[in-house]
């Protein structure tokens, strides 16, 4: 199975919190894991509360667990929210229903990993993660 890098990896976080800094959000903390749900690199700025670790995780690992980001997950969360609120009960890295969780794909389309930030509104935890993504010269699964 294809994955990222610790390269890629390390770009990806250091890139994603540049983003945060340069359009003045909250302190951000993301990570970034591999196909199987591993941590590959998780950075917590200065100021980022101590859960934060383990809800960038849980928007990671929810949207490799099914496969859609975590702002699909919300959505489905909206429709059918029992269905959802279930799952946290049978995955081992969680599943957060908020934007901020991003599927990285290679050039066939094939995952890689998956990005997963928290911090700042939901919308703007995404937009840092897709341009950590875009820095490291990756692709994420729209």
């Amino acid at each position: 199975m294809a994955s990222l890098t610790l390269a890629q990896a390390q770009t990806i976080t250091t890139e994603t919190l540049r983003k945060g800094r340069e359009l003045g959000l909250k302190p951000l903390t993301v990570v970034v894991l591999d196909p199987g749900g591993h941590a590959l690199a998780l950075l917590r700025e200065d100021g980022s509360s101590n859960l934060r670790p383990g809800i960038a995780a849980g928007k990671a690992s929810g949207a490799l667990a099914l496969g859609v980001s975590s702002r699909k997950i919300a959505e489905m969360a909206a429709d059918r929210p029992t269905f959802v609120g279930s799952l946290s009960g049978i995955s081992q890295g969680g599943i957060i229903p908020a934007a901020g969780g991003v599927i990285v794909v290679d050039e066939a389309g094939a995952v890689i990993g998956a990005v997963g930030v928290t911090g700042d509104t939901s919308d703007n935890d995404e937009t840092a993660a897709l341009a950590g993504i875009a820095a490291a010269g990756l692709q994420a699964r729209s």
